[in-house]
C-alpha cells in the first residue's frame, strides 16, 4: 500500500471523525440512562442483537422483516429522541471559548450565594441556567426582566410576598432573562411520590433542554440541582459550586497543551541561545 501524504491525512481524518462519533454516541446513551427514553434504547439494542443473530444464522424471514424495521427506525429515532438529540447537538455547538473562566466563576458564585441565602431563609426557588438551547422555546410563560443577576435581585424575585415569586427564573450568563416561568413537568413514573412541583419542573426542563437547574426547597431549605434529566437532592453549597464549575468553567486541557508546547519550544531554543552567547557575531 502506497502510504503517501494524502493517504495518511485521509486516514487521520477518518479515524478522528469515527472517534468523535463513537464518543458522543456513548455519551448520548449514558445520558439517556434513567430517562423516559432509556427503555427505547434498550429495545433498539435488543433488536440490533437479534439482527446480528439472524445474520450469523442466516435466518431469511427474520432478516427480511428486520430490514423493513430498520428502514423506518430512522424516523422513529427522530421522533422519540427529539429532546435528547436536540440536547446532544446543542452540546456539540456549545463551545466554551466566548466566556473566560473568571467570568463564569463570578456567575456561578451569584447562583451559589443565592441558593445559600434562600436555603437559610427557607424560601423556595427554581433557577434555570440557560446554555445553548433557548429556554423560552419550551416554557409556557414568563415575565421579561432583563437585568443583571445578583443574589439580592434573585432574593427579591423569590420573596414570598412578591407578585412574581411563583415559577422559575431563567438566567443567561450574568443576566436574569425571565421570571415567573412555568417549566414543563417530567412525566417519569419512577420518582418519589413526595417530590414537589419545583423538583419535577427542574427534571422536566432538563429533559427537554441542556439547561442546569438549581432548586431550593421551601419546606426544608434543602438545595438540589438537575441536569440531563437527573436530580441530585440535598447537596451542600460546596458540592453545588463544584458541580456548576465542572459544567460551566472552560476546561484548561487545551491551555495546558499550549503551555507544554511553549515550554518545549523554550527548552529547544535555550541551547541555541547559549551557543550564540558563547560565539558572538563580529
Amino acid at each position: 500500500m502506497d502510504w503517501n501524504i494524502h493517504t495518511i491525512w485521509r486516514f487521520i481524518v477518518e479515524i478522528t471523525i469515527l472517534t468523535v462519533g463513537i464518543y458522543y454516541a456513548i455519551k448520548f446513551i449514558r445520558g439517556m440512562r434513567g430517562t423516559r427514553g432509556w427503555a427505547v434504547v434498550v429495545g433498539f439494542a435488543v433488536v440490533l442483537g437479534v439482527t446480528l443473530l439472524t445474520t450469523l444464522l442466516k435466518l431469511q424471514v427474520l432478516s427480511f422483516l428486520l430490514q423493513y424495521f430498520f428502514a423506518f427506525s430512522a424516523f422513529a429515532v427522530l421522533i422519540i429522541f427529539q429532546p435528547e438529540l436536540r440536547r446532544l447537538l446543542a452540546e456539540l455547538g456549545n463551545l466554551p471559548m466566548f466566556n473566560t473562566a473568571r467570568e463564569e466563576r463570578e456567575n456561578i458564585e451569584v447562583i451559589v450565594q443565592t441558593a445559600e441565602r434562600l436555603s437559610e431563609a427557607r424560601i423556595g426557588a427554581l433557577i434555570a441556567i440557560e446554555q445553548a438551547i433557548q429556554l423560552q422555546d419550551v416554557v409556557e410563560s414568563g415575565i421579561l426582566v432583563g437585568c443583571e443577576a445578583t443574589p439580592e435581585m434573585l432574593e427579591t424575585i423569590f420573596f414570598p410576598n412578591n407578585a412574581i415569586h411563583d415559577g422559575g427564573v431563567i438566567i443567561k450568563g450574568d443576566k436574569i432573562g425571565y421570571a415567573a416561568c412555568i417549566f414543563p413537568l417530567t412525566q417519569r413514573q419512577d420518582l418519589n411520590p413526595s417530590l414537589g412541583t419545583r423538583h419535577r419542573a427542574a427534571i422536566g426542563i432538563t429533559e427537554e433542554t441542556d439547561a442546569v437547574v438549581v432548586v431550593v426547597s421551601e419546606e426544608s431549605g434543602a438545595i438540589s440541582y438537575a441536569s440531563k434529566g437527573q436530580l441530585v437532592r440535598g447537596v451542600t453549597v460546596e458540592k453545588l459550586r463544584a458541580f456548576l464549575t465542572s459544567v460551566f468553567v472552560p476546561r484548561t486541557g487545551s491551555r495546558s497543551l499550549a503551555k507544554r508546547f511553549r515550554s518545549w519550544a523554550t527548552s529547544r531554543a535555550a541551547p541555541s541561545a547559549s551557543l550564540a552567547s558563547k560565539f558572538p557575531q563580529k
